[in-house]
């Protein structure tokens, strides 16, 4: 039989001192109270009470039993109540990991609101471009870009999209010129982002859905976003960076946005987390919070309001140029 049950039946029948209040108290049968006790009984080798037909009394090994018995459920029905409190109020360390910029940039600015609003929740941040296995490195949730998530066991929420733009300082371009179609990003010093597929080739679709895929090279590459961002509004080349890269700088003036007529495929920016059944609250919480506070058009691209709609007229004669049909936008 459960051995949990039948130490639950026993402090039960001691407490009502008699079998018969135990199963009405239990809603057992009083059969399977004494079933319940004569099995710990045989388990421990041990009486645990005496029983006769007028009177029930509890021997001493029975009553240090129950003293003990008493105090392990006492804790175990704790820990259940602390382990569903979990599921409904936000409390406990969660531990995050984020793109290093993403998470310098836009999350660190909103933990004390996160914090005032969920005070019993300690963070544990680390901020990483590479990839992180949540299960073996025991975070509770990643931020994470992309295009696609390969197929996992974890569950992925999406928060917000991450747009792509071309930029670069405005003395560069005083310098150099504007590219004016996406060929002539050829002629152009093209910074590399070394993490990143699009490193030596980018690829862009106007208006008409004609693709543009381009091969660029530059004097400089990093594995550092916030390099090749700094190198751009200094003046050293043209960037294809995420807007939540180069919003802030672009709303300045220290970078300026070129081929607005074309667009880049958009990323995502996802929650992911390891399990959607019994969600903690602490993780729900922080993603709600995140989710409210990025949304479908995010701050970051507020600057995108003040460009004029892309051209129809876009998608010019282009070395190139393809079909949509037959060139699909690098991932």
């Amino acid at each position: 039989m459960d051995s949990l049950t039948s130490i639950r039946v026993y402090c039960a029948v001691v407490e009502s001192a008699s079998f018969a209040a135990a199963a009405r108290r239990l809603k057992l049968s009083r059969a399977v109270v004494t079933k319940h006790v004569s099995s710990l009984e045989d388990r421990l080798h041990v009486r645990l009470l005496e029983r006769t037909t007028r009177k029930l009394s509890v021997t001493e090994a029975g009553g240090r039993y129950y003293d003990r018995a008493v105090q392990i459920l006492a804790e175990l029905e704790d820990a259940e109540r602390e382990a569903q409190q979990a599921t409904a109020v936000p409390r406990g360390t969660l531990r995050l990991s984020a793109p290093h910029h993403f998470g310098t940039a836009h999350i660190a600015p909103f933990l004390a609101e996160f914090r005032r609003r969920h005070p019993e929740v300690e963070l544990d941040v680390s901020l990483s471009d590479r990839f992180i296995d949540l299960i073996e490195e025991g975070f509770d949730l990643a931020i994470r870009i992309s295009d696609t998530l390969a197929e996992s066991s974890l569950v992925a929420r999406r928060l917000a999209p991450c747009r792509f733009v071309v930029c670069g300082s405005p003395e560069y371009f005083k310098r150099h010129g504007e590219p004016r179609v996406p060929d002539d990003l050829a002629r152009h010093a093209c910074l590399g982002y070394t993490l990143s597929p699009r490193e030596r080739v980018w690829n862009f679709a106007c208006a008409q859905n004609q693709r543009h895929v381009v091969n660029v090279s530059g004097p400089l590459r990093s594995n550092s976003g916030d390099v090749l961002r700094v190198s751009a509004a200094s003046g050293i080349g043209v960037m294809l960076l995420p807007t939540f890269f180069a919003g802030s700088d672009l709303e300045s003036g220290r970078l300026k946005a070129v081929l607005t007529d074309y667009r880049v495929q958009e990323y995502g920016i996802y929650a992911v987390y390891l399990s959607r059944k019994h969600l903690s609250a602490k993780v729900k919480a922080f993603i709600d919070f995140l989710a409210e506070k990025y949304g479908p058009e995010p701050y970051w691209d507020e600057w995108l309001r003040a460009l004029p709609a892309p051209s129809k007229d876009a998608c010019a004669a282009s070395p190139s140029a393809a079909n949509p049909a037959e060139t699909s936008l690098a991932k």
